[in-house]
This record gives structure tokens, sequence and C-alpha cells, in this order.
């Protein structure tokens, strides 16, 4: 079997009904799917079975650890030279394996990986989101996009490996948050070819609300200070941004308040590059409205998080055993 598309899921059954939907429609059928149910009170199940007779699906529960266990979970019990990790938000294009099989029969790698967009169908506010994780003003690129600040590293969102090379780096570390990043920086570091797949895109849902998505992205930035302490030789400048961004933004605020709104400029002048920029590529006035905001919310948070979780690292340094779950 060429490919094991793993899916751990966790209270998300109408999500894994739209994801395997859109599996049923693939040109290239020669892969199997693995749920792998993460302790779940909505289960998944019965949609799953929904789906036995037009797909090879094979679903899994077990006791609650979080998405990277579930992840090494699936992929001992998958039967695929590649696994295909995919969160269960997203919904697939119908030539999205045959797009990797083609991509691996030009140019063979042992990990590889490929951008996120926003359906048609997805919400303003989801489609604002999908903007700010993906713009250049607000993440620098680095997810995919061909203009970027800092090499592609796969996204758990859209990731694929070889199984040999899954099993030879040991998988998933047992990490909260960040955990695709390590597995990312595993495969660079023991010199595995990693590559990115530009079209070979999936539509990711994310959050459909500001509050939640903050969460997401502080944990995100959280999770950026315990790689860096754990791969010291990873950090780069653009790690900084959000959290410059935030200490730029509030000093500006505050000299806008207290001696001239002129200080304001920098805000308003990148407001309306976000505006324009986003204008642009979703062609809709309401999205590009919403994006100002998404594109804070996604700053702030990252930001937010980075320093608070750097400032914990100063002042109450954890060992190494605790700093491996964040």
């Amino acid at each position: 079997m060429r490919f094991s598309i793993i899916i751990p899921v966790y209270n998300r059954p109408q999500e894994v009904d739209e994801l395997l939907e859109s599996l049923t429609h693939q040109t290239f059928n020669d892969f199997e799917v693995v749920v792998v149910e993460d302790g779940s009170s909505e289960k998944c199940d019965t949609v799953c079975q929904k789906y036995a007779d037009k797909l090879p699906v094979n679903y899994y529960f077990k006791p609650n650890s979080g998405p990277g266990p579930s992840r090494n979970y699936g992929a001992e019990r998958s039967q695929g030279e590649y696994l295909i990790i995919l969160d269960s938000d997203v919904i697939v294009p119908d030539n999205y394996l045959e797009i990797i099989q083609q991509e691996l029969n030009q140019e063979p790698c042992d990990a590889f990986g490929g951008p996120d967009r926003a359906h048609p169908s997805f919400t303003t506010i989801q489609k604002a989101i999908n903007y700010s994780m993906t713009s250049f003003f607000t993440t620098g690129g680095i997810r995919g996009g061909k203009q970027k600040l800092d090499k592609f590293y796969p996204r758990s969102f859209n990731l694929g490996i070889k199984k040999s090379v899954f099993e030879a780096l040991g998988g998933f570390a047992p990490m909260r948050y960040g955990e695709d990043i390590d597995l990312s920086t595993r495969i660079f570091a023991n010199g595995y070819s990693c590559r990115l797949f530009p079209d070979d895109f999936v539509y990711h849902k994310r959050r459909v609300k500001f509050s939640s998505f903050f969460r997401q992205v502080k944990h995100s930035g959280e999770a950026r200070v315990l790689l860096m302490k754990k791969y010291p030789e990873t950090f780069k400048l653009v790690h900084l941004l959000p959290a410059a961004f935030v200490f730029g933004n509030l000093l500006l605020i505050a000299l806008g308040i207290f001696h001239h709104w002129m200080w304001f400029a920098p805000i308003l002048l990148y407001c309306l590059l976000v505006f324009l920029d986003s204008s642009l590529k979703n062609k809709d006035m309401k999205v590009a409205v919403l994006s100002v905001p998404a594109a804070y919310t996604q700053l702030f948070g990252y930001g937010t998080g980075f320093i608070e979780s750097y400032a914990k690292e100063i002042f109450a340094p954890k060992t190494p055993a605790k700093a491996e779950k964040l």
C-alpha cells in the first residue's frame, strides 16, 4: 500500500464526516485511512461506519493523550509506505493524493508537506483567520508560501513522511504543542530529505472565533520557547517578530496617547497593508476588514505566549524532564 492517512480526532465527528467525504473523491486510490479517537466523549465511530463501503477506514478508540501520541498510535497500526498526517478539521481536494504521487515520482524524498487554503464554504471569520496564518505580513510566509522568511517546516495539518523514517525518528514527541515542528526539526537534523509540495494544499477550517484562535496561537508561542530550549541551533530572528510586534504596538499606543497622535501612524499603515493585501487575495471586503483583527489576534496571541513562556524559563526554569511536556 502506498499511503496511510492518519487522522487523530477529539470530539469532532462532524469534521471527520466532511474529511472522509472529501477522501471518497480521490483520483489516486492506493491508500487507507486510520482514524484514532483520542478519548472523545462525542465519538465518530458511526461516521466511520458510514464510509466503510466507500473507503478502507480503520477506526481505533484510545484513552486521551493528545494529538502526537494518537498519531503514533495510528502509525503503529498502518500499512502504507508513506504516512500522511492530517488534522480532523481539513478537507482535501480531489487530486490531493495524485499530486503527492506525482511529486514523489518526479523527485523522491523522505518527508514533505503542503500549504493550506480557505474553502469557499468557510465562514468570513475562518477565511480571515486563514489569511492571518498564511500571509507574509503576519507569519512571514513560513507556512508553505513561496515568499517566506524561514525555511519550510511541514505542519501536522498537512504532513507526509516515509513510515520507515517516522519509525527511525521515534514518531512524535510527547509534547502537547509544537510536536509537529519538533518532528520536522529532527527530520532535518538527521539528514533526511524534506520538500514543500506547493500545489498540494488542504482546506483548513481552523477556529471559528477570535477567542479560541487567540488561545491556539498563544500555545504555539509557548511551544516555540520550548523548541528553542530543546534545539538552540534552530533559533531564528523571525521567531522574535511577534514578540517585537507586541512591544512595538504597545509602545506606539502609549506614545500616541501621551505625546502625539502621529505615533499611531505606523499602526494605521500596517492595518492598511493587511486590509489591501487581504482584499486582493480574497476579493471580499468583509474578509479584508476582519483580516485586520485576525492579524492582530495571531501576532498578539503568539507574541504574548512567547513572552510569557520565555519569562517563565528565565525566572522559574523547568527541569529537562518537565520541559518535554508543555
